[in-house]
């Protein structure tokens, strides 16, 4: 059985870890953990793309959504051979409340929008690198080495968008970290209220 840690900087970031009965639900339900998974890593590029189309003049940050872009598209296509093994077809599945009550979090006029979204970029990753963790040691062997395989590159994704986040935007670190408690506390609500929705980033099952 293949075994992962979670990475400090994670553990230390995150408000809350993932409940058990979360784990225990995804392990019996794992056809549709990893559909969803799948939906989240394309998603996931296309959050990454999105920055470049709305802030080409930020070149550094362009240049690495553009790499992360890349990297999430290839983690895609390696969920979505292990579905193909599984007999499995994709299909596009619609926002989880996870993702739709921190995207709708977010405020509206820049700075503010360019700031909101790459701090709720942060929690995602850290989120989805937590839950790897979670996962790994009740995976069959397969799974839970691709797993353990992901948590290096969410954690670094993860240091990526919360390091934008303090650098594209000149706002006052005393309010950079109010905005970043708020949106933290959002997620760890979601994390821990009950959700009868089943996802990768759910709360706890119904």
């Amino acid at each position: 059985m293949a075994l992962a840690s979670l990475p400090a900087p994670i553990a230390e970031f995150l408000e809350v870890l993932t409940p058990a009965e979360w784990v225990a639900e995804a392990v019996v339900r794992l056809p549709e953990l990893l559909h969803d998974h799948a939906n989240c890593e394309l998603k996931a590029a296309g959050t990454a793309l999105g920055f470049i189309y709305r802030y080409p003049e930020k070149a550094e940050l362009a240049y690495r959504m553009s790499r992360l872009a890349r990297e999430e598209l290839r983690h895609f296509e390696q969920v979505r051979k292990m579905l193909a093994v599984m007999d499995i077809d994709f299909a596009h599945v619609s926002a989880s409340r996870y993702a739709g009550t921190l995207r709708r979090a977010c405020r509206d006029k820049e700075p503010a929008k360019l700031l909101d979204v790459l701090i709720v970029g942060a929690l995602i990753e850290a989120r989805s690198c937590e839950r790897f963790a979670a996962l790994v040691p009740h995976l069959p062997d397969d799974i839970a080495r691709f797993y353990a395989g992901l948590l290096a590159s969410e954690a670094r994704h993860f240091e990526h968008y919360l390091k934008f986040a303090r650098r594209e935007v000149d706002i006052e670190d005393e309010l950079f970290e109010q905005r970043l408690q708020e949106l933290m506390a959002i997620e760890a609500d979601l994390i821990l209220s009950p959700d009868s929705q089943f996802r990768f980033h759910s709360g706890v099952p119904t």
